[in-house]
């Protein structure tokens, strides 16, 4: 037990402390009176402020006890703590002086009981499936053969030896572990950082980078498997670009691992078949389809032979073809000589006879010349008509354009008005009051603007009474 300071005394001989020297006291006492305790309860009021450090109460049906946990502490908890939830926390109980209030120092926490566990996961699992991390669309297929193996496990249990003896019998790889806790505080966090570890591995990088992934532990009970029910793995899980099988627990353990990896291997032995086919029934295959192309091949070269030797039957002897063949060739190098001789002398005479009736080139060319000189000087004449023609009925529009413009409108002292988009105003009855127009002068435009209550009332016109002065009839009125 702590001991208080020497006090004052009174008059009265009671001692008096100030109200410091009694919360440092009580705080001493409590904490060491209760260094390391675990505590149940329902946590409420759950914060964290921006320090990262988070803030609860424990209760129970009678009581309530605050709670602290230190930023450092919160990230190796291995759950995420809400609302609600019952936990046992372990910690050790100490007071805040500036409220005189007691609390607890968090340094682990734990769900209470299966039924919380349940609860807790169930409420994870539905949260999970609603943001599409379960889909069947995002999930991968398997490669066939992969050449590297990443295994995420525990490096000294017995799953890790059981997976690298299956795939020695089935079909020998590469394999690389990422060493990891599987269970307790932290694991989730290790697993999680494996997945993400070898995602971010480079291909062609001096440590390979997998083809395939492994998440594997032996079995236990709902709170030993819980790591793999934690939304971090979750997540890297469902985020990995490299297919991942999970292997976690025997053959009726599920975690919510299992539901966003690619596929699901009821064991760790059973995840080492699913990632590699058995070599020695790959070569027996491979040794049946080779013996079975051999014979194929063989059934259809022996097929074209055949043939083959039937077409050749049909045909002729080859020595037969071309004693043909070059008695068709002497005959028809005879008819060629003699077909040469007489075209030549066809050729000779028909030349003779042309070049008799040939006219000389150079009075053909003068010919051409004179012919050319009379072209070009009728048709300088006709050009000059033509622009002559064509000039005077240019001058006789110019005119005609000239009087209908409506220039020499404005010249005769009348004036256009126009609108919005220079479109001429052609009746008082278009106008508003607040419009804008351009009145054009003959010598400019100035701007008018449309004033009064709108546009004029067209005038009735007067009925004019009937001439009658020719009109043999005469009227009455």
């Amino acid at each position: 037990m702590s001991e208080l300071p020497d006090p004052e005394t009174g008059g009265d001989n009671a001692a008096i402390y100030s109200v410091s020297e009694i919360s440092q006291s009580l705080k001493r006492t409590v904490e060491e009176r209760f260094a390391h305790v675990r505590v149940r309860g329902e946590i409420s009021g759950l914060s964290r402020p921006a320090s990262g450090h988070m803030y609860l109460s424990l209760k129970d049906e009678k009581a309530v006890l605050d709670g602290v946990c230190w930023r450092g502490t919160v990230g190796r908890l291995g759950l995420e703590p809400e609302d609600g939830l019952e936990v046992i926390v372990t910690g050790r109980l100490s007071t805040y002086p500036g409220r005189s209030r007691y609390q607890i120092i968090i340094e682990s926490m734990e769900v209470a009981g299966e039924g919380a566990l349940l609860k807790l996961l169930e409420d994870r699992r539905k949260k999970l499936l609603g943001e599409g991390l379960f889909e069947q669309e995002r999930k991968q297929e398997l490669p066939f053969l992969p050449e590297v193996i990443g295994v995420v496990t525990s490096p000294t249990g017995a799953v890790i030896r059981d997976i690298l003896h299956r795939l020695r019998d089935r079909f020998p790889r590469h394999v690389l572990v990422w060493p990891v806790i599987v269970q307790g505080e932290g694991a989730a966090g290790q697993i999680a950082a494996a997945i993400e570890g070898f995602n971010a591995l480079a291909p062609g990088g001096d440590v390979p980078r997998p083809d395939l992934l492994i998440v594997a532990r032996g079995g236990g009970s709902l709170e030993d498997l819980w790591a793999f029910n934690e939304e971090v793995v979750v997540r890297a899980a469902a985020a990995s670009d490299i297919p991942l099988i999970s292997a976690v627990g025997h053959e009726t353990d599920t975690t919510l691992i299992d539901h966003a990896s690619d596929r699901r291997a009821p064991t760790p032995t059973a995840a080492a078949e699913m990632a590699v086919p058995v070599r020695a029934e790959l070569m027996a295959q491979l040794n049946d389809d080779g013996t079975r192309l051999l014979r194929a091949s063989a059934r259809i070269i022996d097929g074209a032979a055949k043939d083959v030797g039937n077409l050749a039957r049909r045909l002729p002897r080859p020595a037969q073809l071309v004693e043909e063949a070059e008695q068709r060739l002497d005959e028809r190098a005879q008819r060629l000589a003699r077909a040469k001789d007489v075209l030549l002398q066809n050729r000779t005479a028909e030349l003779s006879r042309l070049g008799a009736g040939l006219i000389s080139p150079a009075r053909q060319i003068a010919a051409k010349q004179d012919q050319f000189g009379a072209q070009v000087q009728a048709f300088g004449r006709a050009f000059t008509r033509i622009l002559e023609i064509k000039d005077a009925d240019l001058q006789r529009l110019a005119r005609v354009l000239d009087s209908v413009s409506y220039q020499r409108v404005l010249d005769r002292g009348f004036a256009l008005v126009t609108g919005k988009d220079d479109a001429p105003v052609l009746s008082a009855s278009g106008a508003a009051p607040g419009d804008e127009w351009q009145v054009h002068f003959r010598d400019g435009a100035v701007a008018a603007t449309v004033s009064g209550d709108g546009p004029p009332k067209p005038k009735k016109k007067e009925k004019r009474a009937k001439d009658t002065s020719n009109d043999p009839q005469g009227t009455l009125l």
